[in-house]
């Protein structure tokens, strides 16, 4: 199995404490998710995935069949304890999942990648952060094409419930890395 050269000791200390390193050979997004309040860090943890049955046509289609590709991804927060599953959409998830809107940011934050080495493709560079702008619970998060908060259209590309739920405060931030690997071993 080929681990990621993005994790740094942190990233693989969270891994552990949650599933180990099977975690690491599913495909689809694993997420690292940092929770700070005031600077400090309260929370670190590290989830998989899951990609809607959406996504993953998404995928398919653009990368074999030549569907017209999206160029642009954003990634988003969900406040609902909700479970994501397959089915869900773009369309159906923002209600499904009670998507969050409550922090400061004027839309869903840019998952902005650099170009992919040895079968992984990530934000590191540029992680998304979320400053809540109200006490909220965050359960998840959400990788969409579109860009404005509560937005229906467009493509569901990942889905992912944290193993802790985030009950974050007034200007507490989230610090989100997404990192989609396909690995052949």
């Amino acid at each position: 199995m080929k681990i990621p050269l993005i994790l740094d000791l942190d990233t693989l200390r969270a891994i552990n404490q949650n599933d180990g390193l099977a975690e690491l050979s599913r495909v689809g997004f694993i997420w690292d998710v940092k929770h700070y309040r005031q600077g400090r860090l309260l929370d670190h943890e590290v989830v998989h995935n899951l990609m809607p049955t959406e996504g993953l046509n998404y995928l398919l289609d653009t990368s074999v069949r030549g569907v017209a590709q999206l160029t642009s991804w954003y990634i988003g927060l969900f406040e609902g304890n909700y479970t994501p599953v397959l089915a869900d959409t773009a369309a159906t998830f923002p209600a499904s999942a009670t998507e969050s809107t409550a922090y400061a940011e004027a839309a869903r934050q840019a998952f902005t990648v650099v170009a992919a080495a040895g079968g992984v493709l990530t934000n590191t560079a540029a992680p998304a952060t979320f400053t809540a702008n109200a006490s909220k619970t965050w359960y998840g998060g959400f990788i969409s094409s579109a860009s404005a908060k509560s937005a229906t259209t467009g493509k569901l590309l990942s889905a992912a419930q944290f193993s802790t739920a985030k009950a974050v405060a007034n200007t507490d931030q989230l610090v989100v890395t997404a990192s989609i690997t396909l690995t052949s071993s």
